[in-house]
């Protein structure tokens, strides 16, 4: 396991002109002063997209020519070598990935790497344009399988659709996707927060989780469009088995959830991570964190807290 602290990953998916791009530039460009490395993969042989990004960030590494999910054990593997081996690494590696590419591939990286963390798989949808591209007889399989794997998805051109167009593409797209949070992105706007735990406070004294991450003992704090943090703790510790099954069962969308939990019959302090459904959980490096504390984030009201307070507290030993 790396000495260092992961670097976030959030991989940005979702079908040719549904908006990656313009998300990512978006981001760049209200990046709050976080350091973001950007790997971009366009199908075909010159790489636009690398171009438009490039005017956003001078941290951009290309891929070029064909589906990102093939490159797994060339380039790609490359380049996240040369990522975590810098002396100084980014806050944030966003890849985007290439229209005809599956995102849930790459997204196994930050599962498998311990010098990347998952944050989430960000997937694109065109308010406009889902319903006809489900039903192409060539494309619509693909899309399917970009949104269903999603832990977050962006409903892009909303502005351009109808209320009623809008809604029924962003309801599709949470039957897709049962785990994902559904946000509209106006302009290709997206809290800061989906992407990095930038923006959530942290109490004076309060213990920074995993890597740095900003989180505030009790209760919930609204950090954008509805976008919260809830703080569990307990001196208690957890049940292995019910403890999967409690995160695998969340009745929440969460954008994800993460922390330092203590197994019963296991002397090591455990670190865990929940994105879009995926779970890690693996001995955590260092000592001197008595009992356990997990972070919840995700679009959620007031009543979510109840109910995830409960899902862990079923899961103690």
């Amino acid at each position: 396991m790396s000495a260092r602290a992961p670097v976030p990953l959030v991989v940005v998916g979702g079908y040719l002109g549904a908006g990656k791009t313009t998300l990512l530039n978006r981001l760049l460009a209200n990046a709050q002063g976080c350091r973001i490395a950007v790997l971009v993969n366009d199908f075909g042989a010159i790489n636009i997209d690398a171009a438009l990004v490039r005017a956003r960030s001078d941290d951009v590494i290309q891929l070029e020519n064909g589906c990102i999910c093939c490159s797994v054990g060339g380039r790609l593997a490359e380049a996240l070598v040369a990522i975590a081996a810098r002396p100084q690494r980014p806050d944030l590696l966003v890849i985007e990935a290439s229209g005809v590419s599956d995102p849930q591939r790459i997204a196994q990286v930050g599962l498998l790497d311990p010098d990347f963390r998952l944050n989430a798989v960000l997937v694109a949808v065109d308010a406009t344009g889902l319903r006809d591209s489900l039903c192409d007889p060539l494309v619509g399989d693909m899309v399917r399988r970009q949104v269903a794997g999603a832990s977050v998805v962006a409903l892009t051109k909303a502005d351009l659709a109808r209320a009623d167009s809008a809604a029924l593409a962003a309801a599709t797209a949470a039957g897709l996707a049962p785990h994902a949070t559904v946000l509209t992105a106006r302009c290709g706007d997206l809290p800061l927060s989906v992407f990095l735990d930038a923006g959530l406070p942290q109490e004076r004294g309060s213990t920074a989780l995993l890597g740095g991450s900003g989180w505030q003992r009790g209760g919930a704090i609204a950090v954008h469009a509805g976008i919260r943090s809830i703080a569990y703790e307990t001196s208690r510790t957890f049940d292995k088995t019910r403890l999967r099954a409690a995160l695998a069962t969340m009745p929440v969308r969460l954008l994800r959830a993460k922390g330092l939990v203590r197994i019963a019959a296991d002397p090591r302090l455990h670190e865990i991570h929940l994105v879009g459904g995926r779970m890690r959980l693996r001995p955590a490096q260092g000592a001197g964190f008595d009992g356990s504390a997990l972070v919840f984030i995700g679009a959620f009201d007031d009543a979510a807290q109840a109910r995830i307070r409960a899902c862990m507290d079923a899961a103690l030993a």
